[in-house]
């Protein structure tokens, strides 16, 4: 019984160490939407600049960008090489990792205070 214990434990350890090495960092995607390099920098524009605290973020859907992205990453991408100008992620890399992983820390957060009709915003 003790043997047993003892694998258990160690599995639930090992599971817990493997899982926060390879998991993303939601501050740091935090940190990314807010940031204006993210754009290019010339620009000034972060994903906040559009998506004010995640404003308009529905991951849920199947659709994004009009219809057009197949996958969140994609859309992330979307925004950054179209709107804000900046130089797309690689959609395996950790900075993408981070980024989805913050939005999908909004769960419907951000849509909650999306007005019904889209306001128009310069440059977006």
């Amino acid at each position: 019984m003790k043997m047993v214990r003892l694998f258990v434990l160690t599995l639930v350890i090992l599971s817990l160490v493997v899982s926060g090495v390879f998991a993303a960092d939601v501050a740091k995607g935090k940190a990314l939407f807010n940031d204006p390099k993210l754009g290019g920098g010339t620009a000034g524009k972060s994903c906040n600049s559009c998506h004010k605290d995640g404003s308009g973020i529905d991951i849920s859907k199947k659709e994004f960008m009009g219809g057009k992205a197949k996958s969140v990453e994609e859309a992330v991408n979307m925004c950054i090489t179209m709107m804000m100008k900046g130089k797309a992620l690689d959609v395996k890399g950790a900075d993408m990792e981070n980024i989805v992983a913050y939005m999908k820390s909004l769960k419907g957060k951000a849509s909650e205070g999306t007005p019904k009709k889209k306001k128009a915003i310069e440059g977006c």
